[in-house]
């Protein structure tokens, strides 16, 4: 939201520079993210002079050039050789001084410089009026008037006063600060001052030739309607004081009677909307909502297709406008208008959010209705545009003013402690002080006992219903830097269950990160197609569209799009992870699960010079898996492959009958549906699971072996059916203590071998941690091995 420092200055009298104004707003709340310095020109015609030609001769050296004498009121006149044929002794010009910077309307800046022309010394430059932006003519310097006074600045003579403008980020809760009278009010709360609201006493109805009959057939949707007839108004651009308020803070001059609503609507916060009074069919407004799906062209000539929740402003035959969002194309305000029908109303904020969004337009007005407006303001800003309209486009008012308002609003009630504010902000604040706070603020204080407050809290203060919030505003105008932080700090031991839940995801999720993973964040929402069990759907009762309709009961999908988006813009090398939950409808309950997915697709790593770009394949994923498993310190689990419609092929590691990790292939129906055509690979986590078991490891801290470890190969024929998990079963199962690790370095199934069979080669690892094993021990516990694995695997040592 941007804000105008001198405008800003005719709502509160005060000496405060931009500066310190800019502290203030941040301090209580409305923080100023950049404060800009605004000139109406480029320029702001720094360094220009008023000054006066006194002498004025032919240059010696060139025919269309002069030579001047100049008075700027310095004491000594300068010499300047200028070339405009208009100049002559005794005119009143405009001077650029030497080291003045000149912004012309076209071409580059340029600098003023002491210089010879044509031989002659040129001390400055008489200025025309493009070459200083305050016009286009070029046919020769400014002359101006007799009278005017010699040596003063530009800038001051021609009333281009520098502006500064606040950048201020507007949370959502500050409805009532979304204008320049809403910062006012918490200015002068801070300052203890008064503000001064615009004077429209002024106002006062002239005919009742214009009479526009309101009804308003939806009063939950618009509680309250004013309006007002002007005739006779011209259409035409905007006097130069109103458009520069306009620039200032961002917003292109349209004409009179729109920058005047535009105008009312930053200066009260209170969105205005004009009427072409001759487009109203049937001298006749009606608030209502149409049937769905009838046409609407607005303002910007697109055709949208109305909801049946769409509040509209309509006349006898159609409508004409968005209500509190955008007008409509054939109702607004053109060159030809001459009558005016003026709205400024109170919507429902549920009612224009919903319609905003609904058909995506961002407005000035949406922006306040969807925040709260005050209900109490609307005949104020009536009287107000009506005035500014009649003070710049004529015009007279033609109707009394029509306020449809059934059910006036009431201030919140509010019950408020002292102990409690004392309490809640941390610091022994005088009751004196909060009281004076409260009365500031425009709150008004019905009932007062030594303990506490009975307060009333105006409309307009939409986020302060409760005693916290009263508490809030207290605290923000007392100031949040006069809270003292104490020196010594209290606090009590707190037990905290092991594992933390939190160390040990970031212990994860560090080493994925440091092994080139990426963590993606993915939307719970995702559509209903996705959902393998219908019935456990955790579906959305107002869902904002087809696709965000259910609670996702499994993190595959919504990665899988990621998959696909990062594969449409050619980046198709990914290894993702996502801490994330699932939801499920269980047994008329809700269930929520958290889960860890970790995903691979596309090439193991990037193409290199000196090395072939090999792909992703199970075992990669595996080896994720297994570091995962193994970094939170799980090795007792039994192993099987998964049969299930999440993979086409996979493992699963399990505990009883509770599953650690799925893994695998994700099914090509599953990539389809998300429109990925390249494999991917996946592993679905139970991390509670995993975290209920890493808090029942026990940690043994025990000395590195300082004897050596041995390793002995052996490869060997096995039926076809046999797994590696299998051979390493029975090698453990034959020594648990000496053997170390069991690994496989070959896989082998080929024309070359018996049908049915394939060979392995594994290598084991053998280590006694009190002696070094000797060749006879060794060959004994490989001997053995041997034998096992020929009797329950039937294996063939190969030779």
């Amino acid at each position: 939201m941007k804000i105008s420092y001198s405008w800003l200055k005719q709502f509160i009298q005060t000496d405060k520079t931009p500066q310190e104004i800019s502290l203030i707003l941040t301090d209580i709340g409305l923080e100023v993210e950049s404060l800009e310095k605004v000139q109406p020109i480029v320029g702001g015609l720094e360094g220009l002079v008023i000054g006066h030609v006194v002498e004025c001769g032919q240059h010696p050296n060139a025919d269309r050039l002069r030579v001047t004498k100049v008075d700027v009121g310095t004491g000594e006149f300068l010499q300047i050789v200028c070339g405009a044929p208009n100049v002559a002794a005794g005119q009143k010009v405009v001077v650029a001084t030497v080291g003045t910077t000149v912004f012309p309307n076209e071409g580059e800046p340029f600098k003023i410089n002491k210089s010879k022309i044509r031989g002659e010394v040129s001390e400055g430059m008489i200025c025309a009026e493009d070459e200083i932006g305050l016009g286009v003519s070029h046919d020769g310097i400014m002359v101006l008037p007799e009278n005017t006074e010699i040596g003063i600045p530009a800038k001051s003579y021609f009333k281009m006063d520098d502006d500064f403008m606040f950048e201020i980020g507007l949370t959502p809760n500050r409805a009532d600060a979304a204008s320049h009278l809403g910062v006012a009010r918490d200015l002068a709360a801070y300052l203890r001052t008064s503000y001064q609201l615009p004077d429209v006493s002024s106002f006062k109805t002239g005919n009742e030739n214009l009479k526009i009959e309101v009804k308003v057939e939806d009063t939950t949707a618009c509680p309250r309607y004013s309006s007002v007839s002007i005739t006779g108004v011209t259409v035409k651009s905007s006097p130069d004081w109103l458009k520069d308020k306009l620039k200032v803070i961002g917003i292109r001059p349209i004409n009179n009677i729109v920058d005047v609503t535009n105008y009312v609507l930053h200066e009260l916060g209170q969105p205005l909307h004009a009427f072409d009074a001759d487009q109203i069919k049937g001298k006749r407004i009606i608030v209502k909502k149409c049937q769905e799906g009838t046409p609407f062209i607005t303002l910007d000539d697109v055709e949208r297709k109305l909801s049946a929740d769409d509040l509209m402003i309509c006349d006898t035959e159609k409508p004409l406008c968005i209500a509190g969002v955008f007008g409509g194309k054939t109702s607004g305000v053109s060159e030809k208008t001459t009558n005016i029908f003026l709205e400024s109303a109170y919507f429902n904020s549920v009612s224009v959010r919903k319609t905003s969004k609904r058909h995506n337009l961002k407005t000035d007005a949406s922006f306040r209705f969807e925040r709260g407006t005050d209900p109490e303001i609307t005949v104020f800003a009536l009287k107000r545009a009506a005035l500014l309209i009649q003070e710049i486009a004529g015009g007279e008012i033609s109707s009394s003013v029509s306020d449809i308002y059934p059910v006036k609003s009431t201030p919140f009630d509010v019950e408020v402690s002292y102990a409690n504010i004392v309490k809640l902000i941390g610091q022994d604040i005088p009751s004196e002080e909060i009281k004076a706070i409260i009365l500031a603020l425009g709150i008004e204080v019905v009932k007062e006992t030594t303990e506490d407050l009975s307060l009333k809290v105006p409309a307009y203060k939409v986020d302060v219903t409760r005693e916290c919030d009263i508490i809030e505003e207290v605290l923000r105008i007392y100031g949040y830097n006069n809270i003292h932080i104490p020196t010594k700090v209290n606090a009590s031991l707190a037990y905290t269950a092991k594992p933390n839940k939190e160390n040990v995801q970031n212990l994860i999720a560090d080493m994925l990160t440091a092994n080139g993973f990426l963590e993606i964040w993915c939307n719970s929402l995702t559509r209903s197609a996705y959902s393998k069990n219908p019935d456990e759907a955790v579906r959305i009762l107002n869902p904002l569209s087809s696709d965000l309709n259910v609670m996702r009961q499994s993190l595959l999908q919504p990665a899988l799009e990621s998959v696909a988006y990062n594969q449409n813009r050619k980046n198709s090398d990914l290894k993702l992870y996502e801490f994330g939950k699932t939801y499920h409808h269980i047994d008329s309950k809700y269930v929520e699960r958290s889960r860890l997915l970790i995903l691979i697709s596309g090439a193991k790593q990037s193409e290199q010079w000196n090395h072939a770009t090999t792909p992703s394949t199970f075992y990669n994923l595996k080896a994720a898996v297994d570091a995962i498993i193994g970094r939170l310190g799980i090795n007792n689990y039994q192993v099987e492959e998964v049969k299930d419609e999440n993979f086409a092929y996979g493992l699963k590691y399990f505990r009883g009958d509770k599953a650690l990790v799925s893994f695998g292939a994700a099914t090509v129906s599953d990539r389809k549906q998300a429109d990925v055509d390249k494999e991917v690979f996946y592993a679905d986590f139970d991390w509670a699971l995993l975290l209920d078991t890493v808090r029942k490891n026990k940690i043994v801290n025990k000395e590195v072996s300082k004897y050596p470890a041995v390793r002995r190969d052996l490869s060997m024929l096995v039926d076809e059916q046999i797994t590696f998990d299998e051979l390493k079963a029975i090698a453990f199962k034959t020594e648990k203590k000496l053997i170390k690790s069991v690994q496989v370095f070959d896989v082998y199934q080929g024309d070359k071998l018996p049908a049915g069979k394939k060979s392995y080669a594994l290598n084991f690892t053998l280590q006694d941690e009190e002696q070094t094993l000797t060749d006879k021990q060794i060959d004994a516990i490989m001997q053995k091995i041997i034998v096992n694995l020929a009797q329950t695997a039937k294996a063939e040592i190969r030779k």
